[in-house]
């Protein structure tokens, strides 16, 4: 393998295997995270009490699929959220900011859809980089 070799990586610790795409690609140095819900690991059931719920879940299958690829939420970049309601962003927020060290916030942008998968509220998607 070289560093211009993709790598489709699954860990099978969040996502169902069975699912049509990778939890992410590894690419030289560079780890792109497909689209986290708040999803109980293994299953596709969201976990249970509205966004802030969601949100923790989410940050938490994002940390664990980070780890299971040898990276940590400190080698994050990038984030793109996507809201089913931007009426709770200040929940997701609140609950996003207690994940990043303050001094190395990763860029992010953030728009509302009309609907997520299996009927979340919040999904993310992240790079990282070592």
């Amino acid at each position: 393998m070289t560093d211009t070799t993709p790598r489709y990586l699954n860990s099978g610790k969040v996502l169902p295997a069975t699912l049509p795409f990778s939890e992410a690609v590894q690419l030289g140095n560079l780890l792109i995270l497909s689209g986290q819900l708040g999803n109980l690991p293994g299953t596709l059931t969201l976990a249970p009490g509205g966004i802030a719920a969601e949100t923790k879940q989410m940050m938490e299958n994002i940390k664990t699929t980070l780890e299971a690829h040898g990276y940590s939420m400190a080698n994050v970049i990038k984030c793109t959220a996507m809201l089913a309601d931007m009426a709770e962003w200040p929940a997701f927020n609140a609950v996003y900011e207690t994940y990043f060290d303050p001094s190395r916030k990763p860029a992010r942008s953030a728009f509302g859809t009309s609907g997520l998968a299996v009927g979340a509220r919040i999904e993310m998607e992240c790079m990282a980089a070592k």
